[in-house]
């Protein structure tokens, strides 16, 4: 080759190009990872900026979409099934940028390419310059990735990332978060900071009502503010809402305050490790710290997994604690009186309540997870019992799915839509509770737990549950107070055991 020829090759650029509405953009190859299909579930995240279409997982990785027309206008249309997404190594961390469609590698000269100056301080736009193909006629704008994008965590990411590698070699402690919803999106918060989860009381009034704050309501003998979760993520612009049977109020534990969050309802207990959780690349500042990663689960979809220490800041917290102390002391006096209750330690438990034409509860521990009928199909082989639905593929582990209707001799619910099934281990193998729906979870005294009358314990009464509970809680105060039978999984499935050896671990 002459040596004319070699220098111009070793100048030349490679670029890839692609296409958005009636203009032709590039960036250079070495950015590209691969080019890939809109996806079918792009998942909406809240407090980013209107240009971020969503994310969604790939490979392991969760992609932020950037849609670039919103990017030079922010009235630009929305994402299509048809679209094209080019997904970019930025400093380590991949984003997607969305188009129409894809273009080609273009090997380009220098002498056909020109940058874009900027004076010192201007703001550099998206657009770094330009390259000129067919004599002129054929104009493509080369784009900035360092003005296009900017990740504000990527040290976290690449952080997680890292650590994600070393420990996938082998499963670290399992952990369990409760999910809920808020609008379209999924989000959860880990077990340890949910105190109780209550169907919503009536809201006392407070000065400090805000679009955040909606009021405040009596947890214990404490003042508690209750945040609405959607004005939260709303960047503090109040969210028009109607009541719904399926909110709930999550009590959680933030540093040394007790908050409520409304949320639309509560959907499952999920069970992971530590390593599934994946990094989400952050393009906003807004609250960016109280989104601690995504959990991709396969009959869930995407759900953003919360750290419940970074929701507020120190500021917001201390108002709201005490805030409502200062202005309403007989709630002060009663937060004393509830610190030393505390400081005396009462064991407590905490149990999910679930329904089965009437209400009971089981203990949390007993339970692995709750997920929806609509989980995944349910596979009948030949000659089982009627109450047994069948054999349940869960991520690779089969579960024995009981009807617990069917059990009891109860009719089948003419809506299911509100089924759950509890996950249950036995002896290393997995069960499926199937009941007609989950209500709360709550955090009872010993105290408040007691024997059941022998006269319920009959276990000659067909169609009762109750039948074989031996032991029952007290909830509630007041009006509201009322008298649970507690389930024992284990009892069940031992008898069942007993009674059909196909069921013996």
């Amino acid at each position: 080759m002459p040596e004319a020829d070699a220098a111009a090759v070793s100048c030349t650029e490679l670029f890839g190009s692609f296409v958005l509405g009636d203009d032709e953009f590039a960036l250079p190859a070495s950015c590209f990872r691969e080019v890939v299909n809109y996806p079918d579930k792009v998942s909406a995240l809240p407090l980013s900026p209107k240009f971020l279409e969503g994310v969604f997982t790939l490979r392991g990785s969760v992609i932020p979409v950037v849609n670039l027309g919103r990017v030079f206008s922010p009235e630009a249309r929305a994402a299509l099934p048809t679209d094209k997404i080019a997904i970019l190594d930025y400093q380590g961390v991949l984003v997607g940028i969305l188009f129409d469609a894809t273009g080609e590698i273009l090997r380009v000269r220098p002498e056909q390419r020109s940058k874009l100056a900027y004076t010192d301080g201007e703001k550099r736009g998206v657009v770094a310059g330009t390259i000129l193909l067919e004599q002129g006629a054929r104009l493509v704008q080369v784009l900035d990735p360092d003005a296009l994008v900017r990740i504000e965590n990527v040290p976290q990411v690449l952080a997680l990332q890292c650590t994600d590698k070393q420990t996938r070699r082998h499963h670290g402690e399992r952990r369990q978060c409760v999910s809920f919803c808020v609008g379209i999106s999924s989000f959860a918060f880990e077990m340890s900071a949910i105190q109780e989860i209550i169907r919503v009381p009536e809201l006392q009034p407070s000065v400090l009502n805000s679009a955040l704050c909606l009021g405040r309501i009596n947890f214990r003998g404490s003042p508690v503010a209750v945040v609405d979760f959607a004005t939260l993520l709303n960047a503090g612009a109040a969210v028009e809402r109607t009541q719904s049977p399926d909110q709930r109020v999550i009590v959680a534990r933030i540093d040394d305050a007790t908050i409520g969050f409304l949320v639309d309802s509560v959907d499952n207990i999920v069970n992971f490790y530590s390593e599934e959780v994946m990094p989400i690349p952050m393009l906003s500042k807004a609250r960016a710290g109280m989104f601690g990663g995504c959990l991709s689960k396969p009959q869930l979809g995407d759900i953003f997994f919360l750290d419940h220490q970074q929701i507020f800041s120190s500021n917001e917290i201390k108002e709201m604690r005490t805030g409502h102390a200062n202005l309403y002391p007989k709630d002060a006096e009663l937060i004393a009186s509830h610190e030393r209750r505390e400081a005396r330690r009462i064991q407590r438990q905490v149990y999910i309540s679930f329904t089965l034409e009437n209400s009971y509860a089981v203990e949390i521990r007993q339970v692995r997870e709750i997920i929806d009928v609509s989980a995944g199909e349910i596979t009948r082989p030949p000659g089982l019992p009627a109450f047994m639905l069948g054999m349940l593929n869960l991520r690779q582990q089969m579960i024995s799915v009981i009807d617990l209707r069917g059990l009891y001799r109860m009719p089948p619910l003419e809506d299911s839509s509100q089924s759950k099934i509890l996950v249950v281990v036995r002896d290393g193998e997995c069960y499926g509770l199937m009941v007609d729906a989950v209500e709360n979870i709550m955090t009872v005294e010993d105290s408040k737990r007691y024997g059941a009358p022998k006269m319920m314990r009959n276990q000659n009464a067909q169609g009762d549950p109750r039948s074989e509970m031996d032991e029952v809680i007290d909830i509630g105060e007041g009006e509201t107070r009322k008298t649970l039978s507690v389930f024992q999984c284990d009892r069940l499935l031992e008898r069942l055991a007993g009674e059909m050896p196909a069921l013996a671990a």
